[in-house]
């Protein structure tokens, strides 16, 4: 996203609910690497959630990642 990210409209929304809610963060690090949240089953499972941010700040529903880990099955030794 380099510069363009940061003149989001959404990508601005998040900056300031993150600092309203008081989160303060650091300016360590690359600064352009979107994230990511994957829920990976047990063996032959396979993804069962998969969630890249599409701009900074995009937050995974938490539901959903409760949702997909109660899914998976453990795994016979």
């Amino acid at each position: 996203m380099m510069i363009s990210g940061f003149f989001r409209y959404g990508v601005w929304q998040n900056f300031f609910r993150a600092w309203k809610s008081g989160y303060s963060g650091n300016l360590e690090g690359e600064g352009f690497t979107l994230g990511g949240v994957y829920v990976i089953g047990a063996g032959r499972q396979g993804v069962l959630l998969e969630h890249r941010e599409k701009e900074f700040g995009d937050k995974v529903n938490l539901p959903s990642v409760l949702e997909a880990a109660e899914k998976i099955k453990p795994q016979a030794s």
